[in-house]
């Protein structure tokens, strides 16, 4: 592949990097260069719609790589504002670069995947603004869009026919796509293809747990943080095939002519998919209506089952939930994670039914953890230890063995999300990863104070995730809290606060009373 950087700055500040697509112009952005909507695979359009992603096609001339690129086709959530100046359309799968001006020396990579439970999100969104981490850490930090929703989740391969084939698991394909173009394409922009860190939140570091048991995404990424996973989100074709079924339903399309979804307006797609989104937890509580799917293909196992068996990617791992992740679901309402008690309740039962062998006692006993489960904050702490923290202590115990592991908690809240009484929930962490707080329209995040404690944490972090990224250790040089690694006997884990603190084992009891058995929907 020929690659190069063209020795001179244009005469407008403007950098031109010359990839295998095509040459690039790059934007001053603060110390580093921003490259934005660069195409990493063709438009996902037509026939291609609901199939793994394809090349793209090389571009003539030099592509302006000002703005963002669209964004993929979703609905509207307050969980995850976007700017709806952002275009919306299926030719979504774009790429983002911000580094330093290449210089001959490779820098370690860093490639984020957004959140937003497998239905929304962005690249775009401000909170994920690369410009920050690139610049301080000297780093090359990508970004990218894949698919959401019923586009990149929905498995319809069960309505496959000899004129129309569906793939599963769109949206994770679009992910290895995207690590594919960074390992052909970043040593242009000054990476190093070979020091390639994937971090990401949410859906995105369950796509990671999910991309470290994928055969076909081993070794496009040799390290990973995965903040908040919720990893055993992962179902069984069965199950995938029904809410298909469903999906087909809400359209009015009988399952023998599935064919007729590739001519469907997208409209209707999107809302049918939003449809899904809200009914499938409202009615099984604990569950997704879209997520990656066990095809025994591109996935061949359960994702957390798989880390038990030894069939992850022995890389290092940084992994770790918040302190008080289910309470901004409750905060706006939304029906993606169970938080009254009797929701809470309804999921263990289904969960229950979909483990039989699971015995009513070790019910008894996951339950007699949660002394206070029929109040607020009872059903709270169960539903966010079902969704997040047991699925990240049974990974991080399984990997240790192997590979070197750190697992945090996140236990930071400026007063203001303390008097909310949200904490440190679920994404509060975003702004002091990335560095980008004050995001929103109107951000409370500062209303009571806390700035400065806010900063200093941040740092922290930022150091950490920076010193994993280029030396594969998440040390902070600057005299913080050493970390130390996660294994079995101490289990050491981090709580960020507003003074790191190194505690072994502090869920033990919850960690006792779940047991080793993952408990997942099937």
């Amino acid at each position: 592949m020929e690659t190069d950087v063209r020795p001179n700055l244009g005469e407008d500040g403007t950098l031109v990097i010359r990839a295998r697509g095509g040459e690039a112009r790059g934007y001053p952005d603060g110390g580093v260069f921003a490259w934005k909507g660069m195409p990493y695979a063709a438009a996902p359009v037509g026939a291609r719609r609901f199939r793994a992603p394809q090349p793209a096609e090389p571009w003539d001339g030099v592509r302006d790589c000002r703005e963002f690129g669209p964004i993929a086709p979703q609905g509207q959530s307050p969980a995850v504002p976007i700017d709806r100046a952002f275009k919306i359309d299926e030719d979504c799968l774009s790429i983002n670069v911000w580094a330093p001006r290449p210089d001959g020396t490779p820098r370690p990579v860093m490639v984020w995947i957004h959140g937003g439970a497998y239905c929304l999100g962005s690249a775009a969104q401000t909170i994920y603004d690369g410009r920050h981490l690139a610049e301080t850490g000297d780093v090359v930090l990508v970004s990218f869009n894949y698919r959401v929703g019923a586009l990149g989740f929905l498995d319809l391969s069960a309505f496959s026919t000899g004129d129309t084939v569906f793939e599963s698991n769109c949206g994770l394909r679009d992910q290895i796509a995207a690590l594919e173009w960074v390992r052909d394409n970043i040593d242009a922009f000054g990476g190093d293809p070979s020091a390639v860190t994937v971090f990401g939140e949410s859906s995105g570091a369950g796509s990671i747990t999910t991309l470290m048991t994928c055969p076909s995404a081993e070794g496009l990424f040799h390290r990973a943080i995965a903040q908040s996973p919720p990893a055993t989100s992962v179902y069984g074709a069965e199950r995938a095939k029904t809410v298909a079924e469903r999906f087909l339903e809400l359209l009015s399309i009988d399952p023998e002519d599935a064919g007729d979804l590739l001519t469907t307006d997208l409209e209707l797609l999107v809302k049918a998919s939003d449809d899904l989104v809200n009914e499938i937890p409202t009615r099984i509580p604990g569950t997704l209506a879209m997520a990656p799917v066990v095809d025994r293909d591109l996935v061949p196992h359960y994702p957390v089952a798989a880390f038990q068996k030894g069939y992850a990617h022995r890389i290092p791992l940084i992994i770790g939930s918040n302190k008080d992740e289910a309470s901004i679901f409750k905060f706006m309402k939304s029906p993606l994670m169970p938080v009254s008690a009797q929701s809470v309740e309804a999921m263990l039962q289904l969960l229950a039914d979909d483990h039989p062998d699971i015995s009513a006692t070790k019910l008894a006993e996951i339950m007699s953890a949660y002394p206070d489960h029929a109040k607020p904050s009872g059903a709270l702490a169960l539903s966010r230890d079902a969704a997040f923290r047991m699925p990240t202590l049974w990974i991080a115990d399984a990997h240790c063995r192997h590979s070197p592991t750190w697992v945090y908690r996140f236990d930071h809240a400026t007063p203001m999300l303390k008097a909310a009484r949200i904490g440190a929930g679920h994404a509060t962490e975003l702004p002091y990863v990335f560095g980008n707080f004050g995001t929103l329209n109107v951000d409370p995040t500062f209303w009571l104070g806390g700035r400065k404690a806010a900063m200093e944490v941040a740092g922290r972090i930022q150091r950490r995730w920076l010193a994993f990224a280029r030396h594969a250790v998440p040390a902070a040089l600057d005299g913080s809290k050493h970390w130390a690694p996660y294994e079995e006997e101490k289990r050491s884990t981090l709580l960020i606060d507003s003074a790191d603190t190194l505690v072994s084992d502090p869920d033990h009891g919850l960690r006792v009373a779940w047991g080793n058995d993952v408990m997942g929907f099937n």
